[in-house]
């Protein structure tokens, strides 16, 4: 605590000891306040303006200094002053002396408090700056809230001071009213109990209830005028449309379909979109491929004098489509008719926030229905490098149509996507060379985590070259190249085939979003709240479609919500839970995480701990020569309640899920210290990263005292 602090503290302490000290509170009583009612009168009718300035000042000051008496100052006003002149001098005396106590305590305790719980105190920060007058009004309705905490705890919000001041000038005013119309029949109060009987306390909460009400006829005000122009059908086709049958898209469809919800389905590419057909599945087939292709090169570290590893590309890619085949069925059309749901190929477009069109060939169809989700997913974003057109480039989406492997592979971005397939395809013999435009690989992470799959990567045979911009493609001598600039000089990278990887846009350009005037952001995804709605309450969208996170198992979370908003949200609605989201990047070593990494941590100023864990002192490890990474937790500091964790090592992915886990439902360190993990495994690695912490963390003090115990009963 700085001096300024210290000294507004150490004043605010003193002059709320000497309200106590002195007894000062026996002014301000409902006794004393009758026995004196007739001096008051003939001081206020010889000096008025001194009566009401002195009184003026003395109410802001116990409403600031959070003393107890403004109710019995507020009768005072009443009794004094009359109605209307006693209702204005106690609003704003009241709302003063407010906004100083949430003022001083924003000042003396809110960089410390944020400090310390900011990321507990995320979704409430959140709710504040949204719609923190709204709350704040409501409280200020119902008096049985006491307003003294209300003012301290708001001081701690990110609420605006303004908002704040003139909120508590509006939402006090009903309650002044009552108290100063009290006052002014002061002869006929016994208790201030009397004024708080169960029928005025329950005129309170209704009046509380009201901006709740008011709420809600503003929403259905704003849709009327969202849907203005447009004729709602009288009757549906549908409970539920859903465009795209991607992760999002067959979860919600699954879901309708579960609760006996009338639903209609529309893919017009594949169904298991890009997941099955070009992403997660194919991708990870080759991968595994790949690592096998790669022990040839790792023969001595396997005890091995050599491995013999050919391969024939074109029998790689048929195992790529031949896994891609087995899990097909799951998300197949005959699976999800069985399940109830009708699908239809074709391509969707709106033509009212009710009705879609169906387009497949000649073949129209227009079918209505009371919600529709947009699951269009995302495709691979192709940025506006000159020449780029004429190169015949590859996508994640393309690629997987090769029949021969290029000799010189070249590689656009330093991502996920770039880094796994860089890696695979280096693994497998080709000369690849990878561009990334910023300093480092994968810049979400953090640097010690890029920096291993950076080795990994060259160690694999990927000359990896960061902070290289990409200028222009072009022909040179019949040969393909990329010219790039690094530190001012440009530099001429030849290929055979290159790879685009350095982003995704969202699916939603031929959806019809202009005749509904749907906004959408620069990457093409849909603007959504948190209950998944678009500007349209009945028009949902979701997975990749929406953002923010570009994960299958995220489009699935997120299906859920948007699904039951859309069938009951009438009832009952939920607002989509992103507080624990753990994503992972299939290179060797594996990097995966949840929650916040450490550059995030200091980005948001959250006070917390750093424990980390060597994978290479792990035995399972060391045993399998999988003797690198490590696990990295970040707590909140002198807690071991979990920020976030990163894991970089062999089966990352699977070695998360205890973390998502003890994240989700609250459990810290300790929990999973006191959990037995099996001997000799991978997961052993997230007990030791426990047991890490609790050595940071051991009472020195109290094992002295035990060591002293020991020794005396020896």
């Amino acid at each position: 605590m700085n001096i300024k602090k210290a000294l507004l503290f150490v004043l605010i302490a003193a002059l709320i000891a000497s309200y106590f000290i002195f007894d000062l509170g026996q002014f301000l009583s409902l006794d004393y306040l009758k026995e004196q009612q007739d001096a008051f009168d003939n001081l206020y009718a010889d000096k008025p303006a001194i009566v009401l300035g002195v009184f003026f000042l003395i109410y802001v000051a116990v409403t600031a200094l959070s003393l107890p008496g403004a109710a019995i100052m507020t009768l005072a006003a009443g009794a004094l002053f009359g109605f209307w002149m006693a209702l204005v001098l106690v609003s704003f005396a009241s709302s003063i002396g407010a906004t100083l106590a949430f003022l001083a305590s924003r000042f003396l305790f809110h960089d410390a408090v944020q400090n310390r719980f900011g990321e507990r105190l995320k979704k409430i920060n959140d709710g504040v700056r949204k719609e923190g007058g709204f709350y704040l009004f409501t409280l200020r309705l119902v008096p049985a809230f006491p307003f003294f905490v209300i003012n301290l705890v708001m001081g701690l919000t990110p609420i605006k001071t303004r908002t704040f001041y003139w909120v508590s000038q509006v939402g006090m005013l009903a309650g002044t009213a009552v108290y100063v119309n009290a006052g002014t029949q002061l002869g006929q109060i016994d208790t201030l109990r009397g004024l708080l009987s169960p029928e005025l306390i329950g005129a309170f909460v209704l009046l509380g209830v009201f901006p709740w009400m008011a709420k809600a006829i503003m929403g259905w005000l704003q849709a009327r005028k969202v849907y203005q122009g447009w004729k709602k059908p009288k009757h549906f086709d549908r409970n539920l449309i859903v465009i795209g049958a991607g992760s999002a898209g067959l979860v919600s469809a699954y879901i309708a379909a579960m609760v006996k919800a009338k639903v209609t389905l529309i893919e017009k590419n594949k169904m298991g979109g890009d997941c099955l057909n070009t992403g997660c599945v194919p991708s990870k087939a080759l991968i595994k491929s790949a690592s096998v292709a790669f022990h040839d090169k790792q023969a001595e570290k396997y005890g091995f004098d050599a491995i013999n590893s050919q391969f024939r590309f074109h029998k790689l890619m048929q195992r790529v489509h031949s896994a891609i085949a087995r899990i097909e069925p799951h998300d197949s059309v005959e699976r999800y008719t069985e399940l109830g749901v009708d699908c239809r190929q074709g391509e969707a477009r709106f033509l009212s926030p009710w009705e879609v069109e169906i387009r497949n060939g000649d073949q129209v169809e227009t079918l209505t229905a009371r919600s529709i989700i947009i699951a269009s997913g995302a495709r691979p974003f192709v940025p506006p490098i000159p020449g780029i057109e004429d190169m015949e480039f590859l996508t994640s989406e393309n690629l997987w149509a090769l029949e021969e492997q290029p000799k010189r592979l070249l590689v656009l971005g330093g991502g996920p996507i770039g880094c796994e397939l860089a890696q695979a395809f280096a693994r497998l013999g080709s000369q690849v060379t990878q561009v990334q435009r910023q300093s480092r690989l994968m810049v979400r992470e953090d640097p010690e985590a890029s920096e291993l799959v950076k080795q990994s990567l060259e160690n694999s045979g990927v000359q990896v070259l960061t902070g290289h911009n990409a200028i222009r493609f072009s022909h040179d001598n019949a040969e393909k190249c990329l010219h790039v600039e690094h530190d001012g000089q440009e530099k001429v990278l030849p290929f055979d085939a290159v790879l685009v990887a350095v982003g995704r846009k969202a699916n939603t350009d031929h959806l019809g979003l202009d005749t509904l005037k749907l906004p959408t952001d620069s990457n093409g995804t849909i603007q959504t709240n948190a209950l998944l709605q678009s500007r349209y309450p009945n028009i949902y969208a979701c997975g990749d479609a929406a953002g923010p996170y570009q994960f299958t198992h995220t489009a699935a979370h997120q299906a859920w919500y948007a699904a039951v908003n859309a069938l009951f949200g009438f009832l009952k609605r939920f607002k989509v839970d992103y507080r624990v989201i753990p994503w992972c990047t299939f290179t060797s070593p594996e990097v995966a995480r949840v929650g916040i990494n450490e550059q995030e941590a200091k980005e948001q100023g959250v006070d917390y701990e750093v424990t980390r864990y060597g994978i290479d002192d792990l035995d399972r490890a060391i045993a399998d020569s999988a003797d690198e990474g490590y696990v990295k937790v970040i707590t909140a500091r002198g807690s071991d309640r979990i920020l976030g964790v990163t894991i970089v090592g062999q089966h990352a992915g699977e070695l998360i899920a205890e973390y998502v886990l003890a994240m989700k439902h609250g459990l810290g360190l300790n929990k999973i210290l006191g959990t037995i993990h099996i001997y000799p495994t991978m997961a052993e690695a997230n007990k030791f990263a426990a047991g890490e912490w609790k050595k940071a963390h051991k009472p020195e003090g109290l094992l002295r005292w035990v060591e002293k115990l020991h020794a005396w009963r020896r």
